[in-house]
């Protein structure tokens, strides 16, 4: 399996900086290998989103800007989170039935090469 880093963003506002190999969305949980080598078991129910990540420093004072457009990348979505946090991208498997769903960032200079956002997270989905 392929070694993904992630950072895994919880609904209390915590997160944790790591590896995985074994997320699967329809899974109930999954371990991350945390910067500190620590092997941690996350429950997805407990999660807000996956954000599956290019580097883990990232830049704090960079904003996403959502005016590029992505063919093949399906439909473009606003996400509200409950915690007031708003992320634009597309989605080519959005389910009601699932407990989540991929998006690609709209902003293709954005450090997230995708999102897994867990919907009950989530206060309003809105197709664009």
């Amino acid at each position: 399996m392929k070694v993904k880093k992630i950072v895994a963003r919880f609904r209390d506002g915590s997160l944790l900086k790591g590896t995985t190999v074994d997320f699967s969305p329809e899974g109930a949980s999954f371990h991350v290998r945390s910067l500190s080598g620590q092997v941690s078991e996350v429950e997805v129910d407990k999660l807000k989103a996956v954000f599956f990540v290019k580097d883990f420093k990232g830049d704090t004072h960079r904003k996403d800007e959502y005016k590029d457009l992505r063919l093949w990348e399906g439909n473009k979505i606003q996400v509200h989170f409950k915690d007031g946090e708003i992320i634009i991208g597309y989605t080519l498997n959005y389910d009601i039935n699932h407990r989540g769903f991929f998006m690609t960032p709209a902003d293709v200079q954005s450090n997230n090469d995708e999102v897994f956002v867990i919907v009950s997270a989530t206060e309003k989905l809105t197709f664009m």
